[in-house]
Parts: C-alpha cells; sequence; structure tokens
C-alpha cells in the first residue's frame, strides 16, 4: 500500500469518510433549495438569490442594497468606518484610500516575508510528526500578513494580536441575531471580547502615532500609506478610518486565508496525483528557492489548485445585502428592508457551470488544457464581485500561493484518517482542525 502523498493510502482511509469532497450542511441545504424552487428562496424576511444569474444581478445592481445593515455583526471586530461596512459615498471614498497601498506591484515586495513564515513553520518539522497544519500555517499566515502590510515591529507581537482578535472573532462566529443579543445582554463573552477590542485599539493607535511622527521615504508598508496617503480631493483617512482598515486587513487576510490554505492541503493529499504534480511543477521551476518576482505566473498547476480550492472550499458560503429598493427577479417581488443572500457555495458546485463539480479538477484553470473555460465573474465569486470586490484579492492569492509553494518545495506529507466537519459562518474551515503526518523534509 502506498504511503506517498496523494497514493492509494490517503485516498483509501478519506474516502471512507467523506468521497473526498465535504459537503457543509447550510450551502447544501440552499444548493437543495435552488434546485426545487429555482433562482429565488423566501423565508421570512430573508430572500435567497441563488446562481450565476441571481448573481450578475446582484453585482449590476448595488444602488439597490445597502452593507452597513448586512454586516453590522462585524463591527465590534472590524469597526464602524471598515470597508465591508461602509456604504455609498463613504465606501467609495475610503476604498479609494486604501487601493494603492494593496496594487499587485507593492504585492511582490511581499514575497520573501511570505516565504520567511512559512519555513519557519516547515523548519520545525521532524519526519514522523504529525502536526495541525490549519493551526501552524494560520499562526504563519497571521504574521505575515501583519509583516508584509504593517511592518515588523507589529509582527513581532503576532501573537498578541492574535489572542485578542480570536476573542473578537469567537464573538462573531454567530448569527447576527446572536451576536446582537450578546451585546444588549452585556454577557461576559460580549465584556471580555470589547476588552479584547480596548487592547488592540490601544496598540493600533500607539503604531499610527509612531507613524504621523516618523514617517520617512523608505517607509513602503501599509500603514503609512493609510496614514500619509490622499486622494485626488485631497481627502486622508482619519485615525478611526485607519484603525478599522487595519483591523479588518489583518482579520480577514488571515482567517480566510488560512482556512483556504488547509483546504488546499486537504485536496491535494485526497485527491489522487494532485500533490505530486503540483510538486514536480514547483521543484521544477523553482528549485529549493522561494518565489521571486515572475516565478508564480509560471506555477500553472499550482494556481490552478489555489483556484480550485477557492471554487470547491470558498470560504465564504453565503453572503448578504440589505434591500433598500425593492425590486422584481425572476417572477418574484423583493421588498424593501428584506435581507438578500446569496452563495458564492451554491453557484461553484452547479454541474451546468461545473463539469463533474464534486471532483477537484486544477487543471479546469489552465488555459492549455482542454476543459479550461474562463468563467465569469458571476459565476466564480469567492471574493464577491462588483464595486464591493474584496480589495485584498490579489493579497491572499499570492500568500497562499508562496505559502502551498514552499509545503510543496520542503515537505512530504500524508492524510491519516480523521473526522473532517466544516464549520463557521465567518470563513468555512475545518471544525477540529487538520491533521497531517510529515513523512519527510
Amino acid at each position: 500500500m502506498s504511503t506517498s502523498p496523494g497514493g492509494v493510502r490517503a485516498v483509501r482511509a478519506v474516502s471512507r469518510w467523506h468521497n473526498h469532497t465535504v459537503r457543509y450542511l447550510p450551502g447544501e441545504f440552499l444548493l437543495a433549495c435552488y434546485r426545487r424552487r429555482g433562482p429565488v428562496t423566501g423565508i421570512g424576511r430573508y430572500v435567497y438569490l441563488l446562481g450565476p444569474e441571481a448573481n450578475r444581478f446582484v453585482f449590476a445592481n448595488s444602488e439597490l442594497f445597502r452593507w452597513r445593515e448586512a454586516f453590522e455583526g462585524l463591527i465590534p471586530v472590524d469597526g464602524p468606518t471598515s470597508l465591508i461596512v461602509s456604504d455609498g459615498p463613504d465606501h467609495r471614498r475610503r476604498r479609494r484610500l486604501v487601493q494603492p497601498a494593496l496594487h499587485h506591484r507593492q504585492i511582490e515586495n511581499y514575497l520573501a516575508i511570505m516565504a520567511e513564515n512559512a519555513d519557519a513553520v516547515i523548519d520545525r518539522w521532524r519526519p514522523g510528526h504529525r502536526v495541525d497544519i490549519y493551526q501552524q500555517f494560520r499562526s504563519a499566515i497571521r504574521r505575515s500578513t501583519i509583516q508584509s502590510l504593517f511592518g515588523k515591529r507589529l509582527a513581532s507581537e503576532s501573537e498578541f494580536f492574535g489572542t485578542q482578535l480570536q476573542t473578537l472573532l469567537d464573538l462573531i462566529d454567530h448569527l447576527p441575531q446572536t451576536v446582537a443579543w450578546k451585546q444588549r445582554l452585556a454577557t461576559p463573552q460580549w465584556r471580555r471580547a470589547m476588552a479584547a477590542r480596548t487592547r488592540i485599539d490601544e496598540r493600533i493607535a500607539d503604531e499610527i502615532a509612531r507613524a504621523r511622527l516618523e514617517s520617512t521615504d523608505a517607509d513602503d508598508h501599509v500603514l503609512a500609506s493609510l496614514v500619509h496617503g490622499k486622494d485626488d480631493a485631497g481627502d486622508t483617512l482619519s485615525d478611526q478610518e485607519i484603525r478599522d482598515q487595519v483591523v479588518t486587513l489583518i482579520a480577514a487576510g488571515y482567517e480566510t486565508t488560512s482556512a483556504a490554505a488547509a483546504w488546499a492541503v486537504y485536496a491535494m493529499l485526497s485527491t489522487p496525483g494532485v500533490w505530486d504534480r503540483a510538486a514536480e511543477e514547483v521543484r521544477g521551476v523553482l528549485g529549493d528557492r522561494p518565489p521571486g518576482r515572475g516565478d508564480l505566473s509560471k506555477l500553472d498547476y499550482l494556481n490552478g489548485v489555489v483556484r480550485e480550492t477557492l471554487r470547491l472550499y470558498s470560504p465564504v458560503v453565503m453572503s448578504a445585502r440589505k434591500v433598500a429598493t425593492g425590486f422584481d427577479f425572476a417572477g418574484r417581488k423583493v421588498k424593501a428592508g428584506d435581507m438578500l443572500l446569496y452563495s458564492p457555495y451554491v453557484t461553484h458546485r452547479l454541474p451546468e457551470l461545473w463539469p463533474d463539480p464534486l471532483r477537484f479538477r486544477p487543471q479546469r484553470w489552465i488555459p492549455t488544457e482542454p476543459e479550461y473555460r474562463k468563467p465569469a465573474p458571476h459565476e466564480y465569486l469567492p471574493f464577491s464581485a462588483g464595486p464591493h470586490r474584496c480589495i485584498g484579492a490579489t493579497f491572499a492569492l499570492t500568500e497562499l500561493t508562496v505559502m502551498l509553494a514552499r509545503l510543496l518545495a520542503r515537505t512530504s506529507l500524508l492524510l491519516p484518517e480523521q473526522r473532517i466537519r466544516p464549520t463557521s459562518f465567518a470563513a468555512m474551515r475545518p471544525a477540529r482542525g487538520l491533521l497531517v503526518d510529515v513523512l519527510q523534509r
């Protein structure tokens, strides 16, 4: 029986539990609604618009919706001026000021930092070790994100931010109604979360003040850009706005990217041949060295792994909008005041868009492969689309690719038998982590 990564032994162990593809019950419920009722399902004041044409309508008609009321459950973490809870002119202004700091040319400067943080985790492993790769790469991704975007000083306090943010993330990893109830009653969990938020805010306020006083031309990280940036009209961000963008970029960055990294490892080890092909490509292009400028575009198969992971295991199972203006869609009336939800999970698992949709096939994304088809924005939406598309999408894709490239170049892993159950309203992740056995390093 083979013990090679992705080989027979690993696949047999996994196939007894899930036939390789993890299914998330809330997402499966929405899939069943779509198949039985079509693109519109109403449950009380909640309206589900499902499928590619529903996505197209939502993205093309952003003026019909409000974001703040849909995502107000995130305010305890991200703050009242975060992009994700901003609407209209406020959103456009803040996005203009944040966007330059996340330009793809700027992100290329972070490749070495991303690789160093992946290597620091891998260096601790030895053959025969069993490790929770979700938790270990979650820590690496958090530190990499903070160091890349906000500099070494804040990165040295990565564990502090991880501890404090986890208290806040645990609070909001519930239905919005539950979070509101905890706030009204000032439950112990709410009070602990607010104390953690105060500690985070004090630390970031100190760093903002330092950046204003000690600015130099060498400051090229995102914090300096947020503090000193101006748009064409001369507008700048307030300290509150800077704080909210900093926390959002850290929390959303490592929460969703670490979940995607775990699912990518799971998929590569549970699908025959995928790990071996990806590792062969990485070693052929890079050898033992970390990726540098221009290298990631040469990793066609690994890029396919990343995109296929975000198709089958998109961290965002469903997303919301508050209906500001009533409208008709697919013969149904949707009223102002309704809460609208759409689902990447549903769209990404439809056979009419994705032949054999539950199969993990990275070659779907390689232009030279016969089954390649470039999807439209309303057909593939791990980062949403339209004017509210995730501002950190390029950073997340880059970080995920670099981390996986180092893993493939430096290790051989085996997936032991275990129960893998997806969970979370914030970002779909393995509920109990993901255990792997280190065969060699």
